[in-house]
């Protein structure tokens, strides 16, 4: 029997993994699937590498990522036409989004020895004949598993900081888009040809599970909750630490004074971007009564403007075939418990595209709402006010990013989602700004890449006391004697008694 192979859905033939665009099955490229000894072997000489690459200091490092970052901006339309064609992303967001990782290199370069170097720390009154001493040092070998829905900025958020930061790294892409990590190794090797500081090991799942096993010194993990448990589990057993970003189903909180027009045109943005497969993407929106008609009008007029096709469309295919069944029954389920398609609806999902869906009046504990849909898809619901926006929004267990719209409450509001980020005014931005740390919080994983906190995740902070004085308390020591003792006891009470 002939096997029928789905565009898009990943194949292994004569041991190469075979990636095709999801919308018209045009093979983007074909890569060697690693073994177990593959990957033992490609972490064993990242590690060799990453020696050398650490022995650069800052310095080296960040000469070297910066001509990266430039090779990258010099190559924006290329890298941009092969993830049109291998994942079917339009080239104008694959832009966006190259354009984006670029910034992050740059970024973490040009900070790494501020945030990460060597530096003095005060010592206390207790402790004042000891200097104290802080820096970071790198872990060693960094494993990244990446997502196919950002196969160029998501992989970069980790490995830019992890690179800064003196570590080699083994990128192990989503067997939807190997094709796009293989590319950004093989670009950085052009600038650091001498060893293999960045590295790619390619297949299917059993071969993230295999780098997690083969001696890592740390793994960072986007993806779905259920497979970040099983990362966890994998890495749990050498206790090889972790950062998961895990998916989520962030909302959007309109307020009475919102500019409607602005947060429509940033909900539309936010939710159907990518064709709305966005970790961070805005799949809830929570509306006051007062201004609910006229918001929902205006994501109707705009979202219907939107174009859906394989090129030069607003939205391109859904990249994993599997996911327009959730996109169906999602949007199947909010229909059947009494929710209304305003745009859309059952009809939407024509493969391999969803067109765009907006639901209203849709059950909390509809699918559709609790649920990551991962497609072209809004529910909008009407609210009392913002604290019963509030309640709903922060009722699931994710807990990614999320956004307010409105004047005089939105930051305190904002302030308020259970997230690890928000936007005020605006959707998704926060993703953008190198100098933010991005991660969440709750079934949303945690650990951050990005900004100092990224740089710092991918660097084990090093303590160092140095004695410059003789003890005027002579507290750490056999040779104390009783007197010693009722000096302590008498300065304790001086300072932290009162």
């Amino acid at each position: 029997m002939t096997a029928v192979h789905v565009p898009g859905a990943p194949r292994v033939e004569d041991g190469h993994l075979v990636s095709t665009n999801p919308a018209t099955g045009v093979e983007a490229g074909r890569l060697p699937v690693a073994g177990p000894a593959d990957v033992e072997r490609a972490v064993a000489t990242a590690r060799a590498a990453g020696q050398w690459w650490a022995g650069l200091g800052f310095t080296g490092r960040r000469e070297r990522l910066l001509r990266w970052r430039g090779l990258l901006a010099r190559r924006i339309e290329q890298v941009a036409d092969l993830v049109h064609t291998e994942g079917g992303k339009p080239v104008a967001d694959a832009v966006v989004e190259v354009v984006s990782a670029i910034e992050h290199i740059d970024w973490a370069a040009r900070n790494a020895r501020r945030v990460l170097g060597p530096r003095r720390v005060r010592s206390r009154l207790i402790l004042a004949e000891f200097a104290g001493h802080l820096e970071y040092q790198p872990y060693g070998v960094v494993g990244v598993i990446g997502p196919w829905n950002y196969p160029v900025f998501t992989p970069v958020g980790s490995a830019a900081y992890a690179l800064a930061a003196g570590n080699a790294v083994v990128l192990k892409p989503s067997e939807y888009t190997p094709v796009a990590g293989q590319w950004l190794v093989d670009c950085f090797a052009e600038v650091v040809p001498e060893h293999p500081v960045l590295t790619a090991v390619h297949g299917l799942g059993d071969v993230g599970a295999a780098l997690c096993r083969a001696g890592i010194d740390k793994l960072a993990f986007t993806g779905s909750p259920a497979t970040a448990r099983k990362v966890m589990a994998a890495c749990a057993e050498s206790l090889t630490p972790v950062l998961l970003e895990a998916g989520g189903k962030d909302a959007l909180i309109v307020d009475a004074d919102a500019d409607l027009d602005a947060a429509a045109e940033a909900c539309v943005w936010g939710g159907l971007t990518n064709a709305g497969q966005t970790c961070i993407g805005i799949e809830r929106v929570y509306v006051v009564e007062p201004v609910f008609d006229a918001f929902v009008d205006r994501v109707v007029e705009r979202a219907g403007r939107l174009t859906v096709g394989a090129d030069a469309a607003d939205l391109g295919p859904i990249t994993m075939p599997s996911q327009l069944d959730v996109i169906r029954r999602h949007i199947d389920d909010a229909l059947a418990r009494g929710g209304r398609a305003v745009l859309g609806g059952a009809d939407a999902v024509q493969p391999p595209y969803v067109r765009p869906t907006v639901l209203v009046d849709v059950p909390e504990d509809a699918a559709a709402v609790r649920e990551e849909t991962f497609g072209p898809t809004l529910t909008i619901n009407r609210v009392r006010d913002a604290d019963e926006a509030l309640a709903r929004a922060n009722a699931l267990p994710y807990g990614l990013g999320g956004a307010v719209f409105g004047r005089r409450r939105a930051v305190a509001i904002a302030r308020r989602l259970r997230s690890g980020m928000a936007s005020v005014n605006s959707t998704l931005s926060f993703a953008g700004m190198a100098t933010l740390p991005f991660g969440g919080t709750g079934e949303s994983g945690f650990g951050r890449i990005h900004g100092e906190d990224g740089l710092r995740e991918f660097g084990r902070a090093k303590s160092i006391t140095r004695r410059r004085a003789r003890s005027l308390l002579s507290a750490m020591t056999f040779d104390r004697s009783d007197a010693d003792v009722a000096r302590l006891v008498k300065v304790a009470k001086t300072m932290y008694g009162r």
